[in-house]
Order: structure tokens, then C-alpha cells, then sequence
């Protein structure tokens, strides 16, 4: 291992290191996001196009979710063995490509299928993206790295379903496909030009041993556990009301357009306004009385969809993602702090809580389209108000959580 004072300085905010950094992971996370979740507004159009139930076409979504969550772990040992910048420059190419092949899928199953390889090429972003901001960017400047990341996931999973929605009133789902396609091609090549290379990353050769304890430890730790849980029930949550919705607004007596529908996800950046305001609230007075309250907010949003008015069901849709977001930054925050507790497994803690997450997506998904068979818009109701009630129950139970011991001072 190189003598760390020979290494080369973390890049700085203001530097052209960081610049490029900074452009090129916005760029990536925009790539990313707008591929996993650009076809959520084509949904009915799926279901028509292919004679299929509004539970089936949600497996588009679904399998990609499943596979980038299960192919988070492996991601992450290819990236420690074989170098950060390497894994995700080839995961933002293949699965650009990918996504163009979507659009000319011959059959419903052709389809599953090249999202299924989707998320398992995305899984190279967001399994590795974290840590090599830790070790390329300077530490006083991390915070303005990762948010400047963030918000490109936040932009990318809106910019998707805008432009898809947009697409397929001119050209149907295959154009709208293509047009995500060929936009996040673009941000994968300019992230692969401007990606600087890592300078302090060390290859470190697959050991099962380490991996063994270090999942173990995680998997019976009760906080883990119970944070994991908060996660896959927002997620499910959030995705089975942004399904169903979709099939609310486009059938009577609303009758709105692809476009129409689409706009819908405008409300995305309440959401990075409310991560970063209860981040900032949990840092003030502690993650168990935040995290609950996020819930709360997210289950007003939802009773106020029951509403017949279509500015009620818009104000209560950006609710949700309110309480939405800012509870999965309070859970996702917590798993790092309490995972950075167990030395060097702070990254499988990390992996694992997402691993829930894109379960909660998958799962919560196929709920809502077996929900609005039976029951329409009341029946999606009812499944995203069980999933919350269960996240409440949950986040309480965390209040009882014993913090484990830590060099860092840190509010719970």
C-alpha cells in the first residue's frame, strides 16, 4: 500500500478535480435513476400494448429493482477488487445499451428479460458511487459531493417519467424507451469522459471469511434489522401509490395523457428539499423522533389522495414524498452511523439496507397492480396504509433501540 503523504490531496470544492467529479457522478445519477424508473409512467400503456393486468406490466419495474438490489453486494466486490471508476463507467455503458435494446423488445418476456440484465448492470452505480466520493473528495467538501449526487438521482428518476410520458403521446411506449435510451447514453459518456481517476483506492482481494462476519453481524443486530424494515415499507409504500396513481389518472374521470400523468412527478424535488431539511432536523434533535414524524407526514399525503379533487390528489402526492423522502434519509443515514460501529462494514450495511429498499420497490409494485384490479384506487389505498402502519410500529420500536457505543459523538 502506497505511503498515504505521497498520495496526491482529496479534490477540494472549487478544484477542477472536483468539478469533474462532481459533473460526472450528477450525470451518472441522472443516467441511472431515469432508466430504472422512466417505464413506471408507461404502465397502462404496457398493460394495453401487451394484454396484460395492471399487476403483470408493474413487473417491469419489479425485476429491475430485484436485480439491481440483488447484485448490489457483488457489485461492490468487483469494485474493490478490480477499482471504483472501472465498475462504474462499464455499468452506466451496459446499461444505456440496454435500454435501448428495451425498445425493440420483441414480446412482454423479452422485455422482463432486458430489465432484468438492466438492474444488474445499474447495481454498479450506487453500489460503489459512495465510496469513491469518500476517498477522492476532500472531507470538508464531501457533503456538497454527495448532494450534488443525490440530487442527481432525484432529477434523474423525474427527468425519466417526464420524458417517457412526453414520448409516448407522440410515438408509444417503444419511442419513449428509445428516447430514455439515448438521454442517458449521453450522461454515460460524458460521466465516463469526466470521471476523474482514483487516486486513493487500493485493491482488495475477495475474502468469503470477512464478508461471512460481516453480514452476520448485520443480520443480528436488532437496529439494522429494524431500519432495513423502514426502508422496504416506505419504498413498497411510495412505489405502489406513484403505480397506481398512474392508472387512476388515466382512466375516468380524469382521462388525463401520458404527458399529463407524467407531470405528476414534478413534485420529486419537494422531496430533496425534505431529505436535506430532515437530516438536518434529526442532526438537531435525534433520528427516533424525526423518523416517526416523517412517516406521519407520508400517511397524511396518502389519505389526502382519497380526494376526488385533482389538486387534492397533487397536494397529497407531493405530501407523501415529503414524508417520503425525508424518512428514507433519516433510515439510510442511521444504517451508516450504526453501521460505521463495526469496523470497515459500514459499506455492507449500506448494501443490505438498499437491498430492502429495491425489495420494498418490487414487492410494493405488484401490490398496487393487484390492488387496482380488485379494488381500484381504494384497494391501493388500503395496501400503502397497512405498509405505513407497519414503518410507524417500526420506526417506535426503533425508540427502544439500545444506540450502540461509538467513538463519535452522535445524536441517535
Amino acid at each position: 500500500m502506497p505511503d498515504a503523504a505521497l498520495l496526491p490531496d482529496r479534490h477540494r470544492a472549487g478544484e477542477a478535480g472536483f468539478r469533474r467529479a462532481s459533473v460526472a457522478l450528477f450525470a451518472a445519477g441522472v443516467a441511472t435513476f431515469a432508466l430504472l424508473f422512466s417505464p413506471q409512467a408507461l404502465l397502462p400503456l404496457l398493460s394495453d400494448s401487451f394484454s396484460i393486468t395492471p399487476a403483470a406490466s408493474a413487473l417491469v419495474l419489479a425485476v429491475t429493482t430485484a436485480a439491481l438490489g440483488l447484485s448490489l453486494v457483488p457489485a461492490g466486490w468487483l469494485a474493490d477488487a478490480y477499482g471504483r471508476t472501472r465498475v462504474m463507467k462499464w455499468s452506466l455503458l451496459l446499461a444505456s445499451l440496454l435500454g435501448l435494446a428495451c425498445a425493440a423488445a420483441p414480446s412482454f418476456e423479452a422485455l422482463l428479460a432486458l430489465r432484468a440484465l438492466q438492474g444488474i448492470a445499474l447495481a454498479g452505480l450506487p453500489a460503489v458511487a459512495m465510496a469513491y466520493l469518500a476517498e477522492e473528495i476532500h472531507g470538508s467538501s464531501l457533503g456538497l459531493s454527495i448532494g450534488l449526487y443525490i440530487g442527481g438521482n432525484a432529477i434523474g428518476g423525474m427527468l425519466g417519467r417526464l420524458l417517457t410520458g412526453v414520448f409516448a403521446d407522440h410515438g408509444g411506449w417503444r419511442v419513449a424507451l428509445l428516447g430514455v435510451g439515448g438521454m442517458a447514453l449521453v450522461c454515460a459518456l460524458t460521466a465516463t469522459k469526466l470521471l476523474p481517476a482514483s487516486q486513493h483506492f487500493h485493491s482488495r482481494p475477495f475474502q468469503p471469511g470477512r464478508l461471512v462476519r460481516g453480514m452476520r453481524v448485520h443480520l443480528t443486530e436488532p437496529g439494522l434489522l429494524r431500519l432495513d424494515a423502514v426502508g422496504a415499507l416506505l419504498m413498497a409504500t411510495f412505489a405502489a401509490v406513484y403505480n397506481g396513481l398512474t392508472f387512476r389518472l388515466e382512466d375516468a374521470p380524469y382521462g388525463l395523457s401520458h404527458a399529463a400523468v407524467a407531470a405528476i412527478f414534478l413534485v420529486y424535488p419537494i422531496g430533496s428539499f425534505s431529505s436535506a431539511w430532515a437530516g438536518r432536523l434529526a442532526d438537531r434533535i435525534g433520528r427516533r423522533g424525526v423518523l416517526p414524524a416523517a412517516i406521519v407526514l407520508a400517511g397524511a399525503g396518502l389519505a389526502l389522495t382519497g380526494a376526488h379533487a385533482l389538486p387534492l390528489i397533487v397536494l397529497g402526492v407531493a405530501t407523501l414524498t415529503a414524508g417520503f423522502f425525508a424518512g428514507h434519509s433519516v433510515a439510510s443515514s442511521w444504517v451508516g452511523r450504526r453501521g460505521s460501529n463495526h469496523a470497515g462494514s459500514a459499506a455492507q450495511a449500506s448494501a443490505l439496507y438498499l437491498l430492502a429498499y429495491y425489495a420494498g420497490s418490487s414487492l410494493g409494485g405488484i401490490a398496487a397492480g393487484a390492488a387496482w384490479s380488485g379494488g381500484q384506487w381504494t384497494a391501493v389505498m388500503s395496501v400503502g396504509g397497512t405498509l405505513l402502519g407497519c414503518a410507524l410500529l417500526m420506526s417506535l420500536w426503533l425508540r427502544q433501540t439500545p444506540p450502540l457505543p461509538t467513538a463519535v459523538p452522535a445524536v441517535a
